[in-house]
């Protein structure tokens, strides 16, 4: 049995991989290698969802140099999807000062989530300095006095969609509702 043959018969949707990436393959212990399972194939192709990600986007040929099959066929994982409460375990959520975590969005805009207007300026300004590298008080000063106060909420994008998450705008009371801070770019 040929090599690609027992590849394609061990590319099941469910199966758990390790994959390397191919910047990262040195062929020797040295090699970083991610688990992951394969969430669908295509003709010579799996589709992996690594570990701790969202998105299937890998899409792998069989019999890639960096692709280790494993033994197991698990069940694929259903994504969560609805609203939710972010924090700093949720993709591109990773800045907390005092308490209060600041999220910055792909046009630039960011968000304080806290319903503490103090807090959220203070949470801003230590983005505006140690992230966007704006040294000048005065410009963050200015920056500080746009923080429009509001309510949003988050929710969970299909695996497909071009973002993990998304934020709207809401209501006072709507179902998983936080305060934020907002500050347009």
């Amino acid at each position: 049995m040929s090599t690609t043959q027992t590849r394609t018969e061990q590319a099941v949707v469910g199966r758990r991989v390790e994959f390397a990436f191919y910047s990262n393959l040195h062929g020797d212990a040295k090699t970083v290698w991610h688990p992951g399972t394969i969430t669908a194939t295509e003709p010579g192709l799996a589709c992996i969802r690594l570990d701790g990600e969202r998105r299937s986007g890998l899409h792998t040929p069989l019999d890639y140099e960096g692709l280790r099959y494993l033994d197991q066929v698990v069940a694929v994982p259903e994504l969560p999807m609805g609203r939710f409460q972010p924090g700093t375990e949720h993709p591109g959520m990773h800045f907390v000062y005092g308490g209060v975590l600041v999220v910055e969005f792909d046009d630039g805009d960011l968000a304080a989530i806290t319903d503490d207007r103090d807090k959220a300026e203070v949470a801003v300004a230590a983005y505006l300095r140690e992230q966007a590298g704006l040294e000048a008080e005065r410009a963050i000063g200015v920056e500080l006095a746009a923080l429009k106060p509001q309510w949003a909420v988050f929710e969970w994008q299909p695996e497909d969609a071009e973002y993990d998450w998304c934020w709207e705008s809401a209501e006072e009371g709507d179902d998983q509702a936080v305060r934020i801070h907002y500050l347009p770019a």
